[in-house]
């Protein structure tokens, strides 16, 4: 196993201690970026990103925190998984409580990322797609904005310029193609 992914690993395990000592849930962006920030060491637009993925997922599949089963393929561009870290701050699923996994696939280059979500009462799925145009986009917020222009900038683009989402009602056991 490659030092990268041990270390992605036991970056996780120590974010599932502190999980349980941090609030949940965000009402304001302050509140969004503060908790970024303190989960994450920093906070980014791919943070950011993050959480509106798993916020959309929580709306779109009519759940609370805590009841989203996450698994985060990296794709070829991607520098980090980081989108992983904001999925996780939204959703509250972990790798503590084996909710969130994250597969350092690198085998697509046209994806920055993909993102399968499935409610765990009822298997519904939803599989999100962040295409590598997007990174140029996070990139340069990351790069012009402060922390919470950064989270505005990602909150108002259109949804096409970040993701897209594909619907699917089958049973999670089948493979996501990344």
């Amino acid at each position: 196993m490659s030092k990268k992914v041990r270390r992605l690993g036991c970056l996780l395990i120590c974010l599932c201690f502190l999980l349980p000592s941090i609030p949940a849930k965000a009402e304001t962006p302050e509140e969004w970026v503060t908790l970024g920030k303190r989960i994450h060491g920093g906070f980014g637009s791919y943070i950011a990103l993050g959480i509106r993925i798993g916020l959309d997922a929580m709306k779109r599949l009519d759940t609370n925190p805590r009841e989203l089963d996450v698994t985060y393929f990296d794709g070829a561009n991607a520098p980090c998984p980081c989108v992983a870290d904001g999925i996780m701050i939204a959703t509250v699923a972990t790798p503590g409580q084996n909710s969130l996994r994250v597969i350092p696939s690198k085998s697509d280059s046209s994806n920055f990322g993909v993102v399968v979500i499935k409610n765990k009462k009822t298997g519904e799925l939803l599989r999100y797609v962040i295409p590598v145009a997007a990174r140029s986009l996070l990139d340069k917020w990351n790069q012009d904005l402060g922390d919470r222009q950064r989270y505005d900038a990602v909150m108002n683009a259109p949804t096409d310029s970040l993701f897209r989402v594909d619907k699917d009602k089958k049973k999670y056991e089948e493979s996501p193609k990344v």
